[in-house]
This record gives structure tokens, C-alpha cells and sequence, in this order.
């Protein structure tokens, strides 16, 4: 991407090589029982507290970002009622439900607009639609830059140089690049507010009606259903700081039953 500023914290590896390494990893299933110790690896047993309560809003920003790691990113492109795209990354997102294909994302208020709704948010409320594109490390700089802060007249798609299709079921756009898609109905919108009483956190509760997987991902489980290869789809992670992570080590831990604290990954396929 131009005017690149990734820096890399890793040794470099061809696809092969990373594919190779990460097939290797998610055959190797850890044999610990349950009952066997597996303590921390530090030498004393201090831990420094930090009361939410008093401290800063400033201070619990960074420190938010990076103890919950990692996490997964939404690259959501959203639209107003006039058409105009937007598109921003926001790493205050998961999937909580499969039935029905629930997703959350919290969206705090914008500092740099006085405490006002930043523009996904503001998109999302006036149309209820918004597409949540899956970042891969092949276009991770292009779309690290839509974080910007830029004008709400800006299309961010554009400027990144990314390249919008249609949607089946939504106005707002996918993004091509993505490997993955999950085109989004709002559900609900709970506002929160900070101790201040004042409009701070608003968490977005959608769900996905359309899931878009390229062949190039997709795979079966062992008993049939679609799933994403995280191989090939080669997500990317959000850490602290500005840090991104990427998926190159794999395992399998089966779930324990009564006789044993491992099932190995053949017994582990219902109902997967």
C-alpha cells in the first residue's frame, strides 16, 4: 500500500511455508490431564489493580486494547440514506449466537467531534443495514487506513483503494478484497452512558441475514458443513497499541468428557 507504515514483528515466511507450518500445529493436540498443575511462568505472585472507577478514561483505552487480545476485526461498510459509503475497522466486535447469527459491535462516541456519533454508527441507526467484511494480511494496510478520521463525505473505500460489489440483501456495499462477508439487519441499539451520565458507548447488536465466503477459504467440516479455512483466509488480529497480529500457529484440544480430559479431534466432530 502506498506510504506504507507496517512494521512487521514476526520472520518472514513464504504462503507454502506458513500453510505447511500451520498444518503442523493443528495436528498437534496437547496431552496436559486436567488435574496436572499449569501455573503462570512468572517468579513472584503480584498483581497491580487498577479500579475503573477512578481512573482516567485516557488510561483505560490502552489498557482495554491490550488485555483483550486478540481481537477479531469488522470492517464495516455502512451507507446513509443518500448513498454516500463509508467504511471503518472496529475491533469492539465478536459473534455471540449462531441461532440467530448474532453479532455485536461497540462503537464509542468520537472525541474528535465533541462526544458525536462517529459515521457507522450514525449510517447504522438511520438504515438498520451496515456489511461487516473480514480483514485478511493480503489488504490489511488498505484497510487500516479507512480508521482515519476523516470527513463524512468521504468515501473511505475509495480512498483506500478498495473496490466495492453489490450485496444481495443490504444497500451498503462488500468490499472485494475480503474473503468473507456477513451482510447485517440492525437488531438493536443500546446506548450507554459514562459516569459523567453523558452518551459515551453505543453497542450494536445486528443480525448477519447473508454470509459470503470465497472458494478460495472455504472448507467442510468433518461432518459437512461450510466452513472458513483460517489458513487460507489468513485473518488478522487487533493487539494493543496500534499492533495487529496474524493466525500462523494452529492446535486442536478436543472437548473432555467423563473418561478422559482430551478427546482426541476424531471424537470431537459432533457437532461440528
Amino acid at each position: 500500500f502506498a506510504g506504507s507504515s507496517c512494521q512487521r514483528f514476526c520472520i518472514s515466511a513464504t504462503d507454502a511455508q506458513m500453510e505447511e507450518e500451520a498444518k503442523d500445529g493443528a495436528n498437534a493436540t496437547p496431552t496436559l490431564e486436567a488435574d496436572d498443575p499449569q501455573p503462570h511462568p512468572f517468579p513472584t505472585d503480584v498483581y497491580i489493580e487498577y479500579d475503573t472507577a477512578r481512573e482516567t478514561k485516557s488510561s483505560a483505552y490502552p489498557l482495554a486494547i491490550s488485555v483483550i487480545t486478540p481481537r477479531p476485526i469488522a470492517l464495516i461498510s455502512s451507507c446513509n440514506k443518500e448513498g454516500q459509503f463509508n467504511l471503518a475497522p472496529y475491533s469492539y466486535f465478536n459473534c455471540v449466537g449462531h441461532d440467530p447469527f448474532t453479532l455485536v459491535i461497540g462503537i464509542n462516541r468520537s472525541g474528535t467531534r465533541g462526544g458525536g456519533k462517529k459515521d457507522t454508527l450514525a449510517n447504522i441507526e438511520e438504515t438498520g443495514e451496515f456489511v461487516i467484511n473480514i480483514m485478511s494480511e493480503w489488504f490489511v494496510e488498505a484497510a487500516n487506513h479507512a480508521c482515519g478520521d476523516f470527513d463524512s463525505s468521504v468515501d473511505e473505500l475509495a480512498l483506500a483503494g478498495l473496490t466495492p460489489i453489490a450485496s444481495k440483501r443490504v444497500k451498503p456495499p462488500r468490499v472485494k478484497e475480503s474473503a468473507v462477508h456477513m451482510e447485517c439487519k440492525l437488531v438493536q441499539v443500546i446506548d450507554t452512558p459514562n459516569a459523567a451520565g453523558q452518551p459515551a458507548l453505543a453497542i450494536v447488536i445486528a443480525e448477519c441475514v447473508m454470509l459470503h465466503v470465497h472458494e478460495g477459504v472455504a472448507g467442510r467440516s468433518p461432518s459437512g458443513s461450510l466452513v472458513v479455512d483460517p489458513i487460507r483466509m489468513r485473518p488478522v488480529c487487533r493487539l494493543g497499541g496500534t499492533m495487529y497480529g496474524r493466525v500462523n500457529e494452529l492446535y486442536n484440544i478436543g472437548r473432555p468428557n467423563s473418561k478422559q480430559a482430551h478427546v482426541g479431534p476424531a471424537d470431537y466432530t459432533p457437532p461440528f
